[in-house]
């Protein structure tokens, strides 16, 4: 299957803008007083896909695609500095569940809503892409 020239434009187009607004997320963060994967673990806590605004480490490193142990190592460091903190499942002793403090939600929030210009627009760029991508 070939593919029109653009086609091409259009996948390199929203290739920058993904990178773009990763850039800005880590710089962000870093502003916010927390390291790029502190952002990352954070928010796919409070945005965990069931609405719990909970995780545990095995989902987590499905989700960020890391090792068991990385992620270990990451809440770790995360629990240490009072962003989140862990709970013991009633159901099940093996499992303890992710949560965000209240100093953890408060520098989430702040990274997350300093987004906005940036998502909307990424979500713009993703409506327009969906049906030019769908012709190429």
């Amino acid at each position: 299957m070939e593919l029109s020239t653009e086609a091409y434009q259009q996948i390199a187009e929203l290739r920058a803008a993904l990178r773009s607004f990763s850039r800005r997320s880590e710089r962000l963060a870093r502003e916010e007083g927390l390291t790029p994967q502190q952002y990352l673990l954070l928010l796919m806590i409070r945005g965990a896909p069931d609405g719990s605004e909970r995780s545990t480490v095995t989902e987590l490193a499905r989700r960020l695609q890391l090792t068991q142990s990385t992620v270990t190592e990451l809440v770790r460091r995360a629990e240490d500095a009072g962003l989140l903190r862990r709970e013991p499942s009633s159901e099940d002793a093996r499992v303890s569940w992710l949560r965000l403090t209240e100093e953890g939600e408060r520098r989430l929030a702040t990274v997350v809503n300093r987004h906005g210009p940036e998502r909307k627009r990424l979500y713009d760029l993703l409506s327009d892409l969906e049906g030019g991508v769908s012709r190429a």
